[in-house]
């Protein structure tokens, strides 16, 4: 600070002024050659509004910011006032290592008063200074809530099996997988991933999808765990206000009709087959010889054949005896007589029981669940 000096030009006192007050560029806030008292006669440290209204979305606690709507991290309406408390208040900007805490009081049900103290230095002067602040939470409802309780989707979703019907535990994992994508989508803060409803009915799960693109990617992640296909048909709409045409669009994940666990029969002179994969071509072991099966590239997932059970139908039963390389003898858990029956390769002979299958075909040694074939 040079020895230039200046008078105050509110009181007269001699005031230092600022080393570059002449300079272009240099300082011109009148404020900035007023003395100490003066300065700080009119000064607020903190600038606060005398209400805050918040506008809260009754479904999800979304808060209305401008014209857009925010998913905020909070555990209740006092923690929304906090922030919006924050977002609210301004500190001078002259302010220096400045803090500030804040108590939030409940007046109502829909009235937060809050407390705010700031403390800051200004000329090397500390300060501090109280504000309250009323906050009001108003209730509405945000577009995307609007949107799921209007029925609102771009995308329907139908989990089918073919010449089946899904499972119970098909349809459940289908949509845990459904609401997992969606909320991924949702922890990006992407407010257009909803799902608006997910029913079930004689043909399988139906699932409506906010968007087409977030249908067809969970459509895609349903069959690449079941195996299966996806096709797509459009529905067009309306038009937008620029006369683009809008479509919505039915993806079906078409699920294979064997599953891993279900034995068949393919009609090929071979012997029944353990299927163990439907993903890319169906694959299983025979469970006459142990041999492993695949089906042709033409076949794929859906080779022709009918079912003769599946895990769900296995029962444990005695082996009486080991017969040769090819055939031992079991006891028929219905009708408890001893039977010959082909020997895999993949059976333990040192059992004393074993797990069969009882079907049209006859009885068949199946491996152990969760063996390795």
């Amino acid at each position: 600070m040079s020895d230039a000096r200046q008078f105050c030009p509110r009181c007269g006192d001699p005031v230092a002024r600022p080393d570059d007050a002449n300079l272009p560029g240099g300082a011109r806030d009148s404020d900035a050659i007023l003395c100490d008292d003066c300065y700080f006669e009119d000064f607020e440290l903190v600038d606060a509004p005398e209400r805050i209204e918040v506008l809260v979305c009754s479904q999800c606690g979304a808060v209305q910011r401008g014209n857009r709507w925010v998913d905020v991290d909070a555990d209740d309406y006092t923690d929304i006032a906090i922030d919006e408390t924050a977002e609210s208040l301004g500190v001078h900007v002259d302010a220096r290592e400045v803090t500030w805490g804040v108590e939030p009081e409940q007046v109502d049900q829909n009235t937060i008063r809050m407390h705010a103290t700031f403390t800051g230095f200004i000329r090397d002067t500390p300060l501090q200074e109280e504000v309250t602040v009323p906050v009001y939470i108003a209730r509405g409802t945000c577009d995307r809530c609007g949107r799921i309780a209007g029925d609102y989707w771009n995308a329907l979703v139908q989990v089918r099996g073919t010449n089946r019907t899904p499972t119970t535990g098909e349809m459940d994992r289908a949509e845990t997988i459904a609401r997992e994508y969606i909320a991924e989508r949702e922890a990006t803060g992407d407010r257009n991933a909803f799902i608006t409803s997910a029913k079930r009915g004689d043909s399988g799960l139906n699932i409506k999808i906010s968007a087409n693109q977030m249908g067809e990617a969970i459509a895609h992640r349903i069959v690449r765990e079941f195996g299966g296909s996806v096709s797509a048909a459009e529905t067009l709409t309306t038009e937008d206000g620029d006369g683009n045409e809008l479509y919505r669009v039915t993806f079906v994940a078409r699920l294979p009709e064997f599953t891993p666990g279900d034995v068949v029969d393919f009609d090929d002179g071979d012997g029944p087959v353990l299927v163990t994969s439907a993903h890319g071509n169906l694959k299983g072991v025979r469970v006459e010889t142990g041999e492993r099966y695949e089906a042709s590239h033409e076949e794929g997932i859906a080779p022709d054949g009918h079912k003769l059970g599946d895990r769900a139908d296995v029962e444990e039963t005695t082996l009486v005896a080991v017969e040769d390389d090819r055939a031992v003898q079991v006891l028929d858990p219905e009708t408890f007589e001893s039977k010959t029956v082909p020997r895999p390769d993949y059976m333990d002979t040192d059992a004393t029981e074993v797990p069969v299958l009882r079907s049209r075909a006859g009885l068949h040694v199946l491996p152990e669940e969760g063996a390795d074939v």
